[in-house]
């Protein structure tokens, strides 16, 4: 497979990378947290003890959670910014 500059492996590279970021976001995220609500920040609704022990600090229901994620700007897996100058001049 002709890969241009970038050296043998780089795709994989890249992919572990992100994984590596990823993962990095979310075990900080889960140790700055304190403790999970018993009910929701926004919509007072009681938030089950199963997504509780599942999600350690949780403030918001199932439901409000989803409506902020899919809001414009909401916060993604993030940017890899490792890729090779050859991928950016496209």
């Amino acid at each position: 497979m002709a890969v241009g500059w970038a050296p043998e492996g780089a795709v994989n590279d890249q992919i572990e990378a992100s994984i590596e970021d990823a993962l990095k976001r979310m075990q900080a995220r889960r140790g700055a947290v304190g403790e999970s609500l018993t009910h929701c920040a926004e919509c007072e609704e009681p938030i089950p003890e199963a997504r509780r022990r599942a999600v350690p600090g949780v403030k918001l229901c199932i439901e409000c959670q989803a409506e902020r994620d899919a809001r414009p700007g909401a916060p993604s897996a993030g940017i890899n910014r490792r890729a090779p100058k050859g991928s950016q001049m496209r």
